[in-house]
């Protein structure tokens, strides 16, 4: 069975100047994403793949009658694959592109925590190459002694990987 957690019924207190971010593990890194652009958590279940899609689209899943994509972070940060386990979950956010609002879903290895983060604790990610694509980062914070790589799911979602799967 499947179950999911619909983050906008969740309550969760926020100090004012803040943003809020729902973090997340992957090869053992914690990253983030702006928890207004997260819809729900789901426990990780099959998806339908697509034929000619990139490789780190695993396919499409029926949400409430919405089709949605389902990307594997692993894959589209070139990251070394690893099983699905118990913990790894669906993270179903919504994007912005030239057509408008669109929902897809990225399968990552674990939930982590969420954090008020303050603008002025978000410092720029430095040019340094690697797998993750400088694009795709909005900024870095540390939390407790722990780096944390915020992401900007409209640039990690770009259009043209949406007109391909569409």
């Amino acid at each position: 069975m499947n179950t999911a957690i619909d983050v906008n019924s969740t309550s969760i207190e926020m100090e004012a100047g803040t943003d809020q971010y729902l973090t997340f593990m992957l090869a053992d890194e914690e990253y983030g994403v702006d928890i207004l652009r997260v819809q729900e958590i789901r426990g990780w279940d099959s998806a339908t793949p697509i034929p000619n899609a990139p490789d780190f689209v695993l396919g499409v899943v029926n949400l409430r009658g919405v089709v949605v994509p389902i990307f594997d972070l692993r894959k589209r940060f070139n990251l070394e694959n690893a099983d699905f386990t118990p913990e790894t979950v669906t993270v179903v956010v919504k994007v912005q592109h030239d057509k408008g609002e669109r929902t897809i879903g990225m399968v990552v290895d674990a939930v982590s925590d969420v954090y008020n983060i303050t603008a002025e604790n978000i410092n720029s990610a430095p040019e340094v190459g690697g797998s993750v694509s400088m694009e795709f980062i909005k900024g870095l914070a540390t939390i407790n002694d722990e780096m944390i790589i915020l992401l900007d799911v409209d640039e990690l979602i770009n259009v043209g990987v949406l007109e391909d799967i569409q």
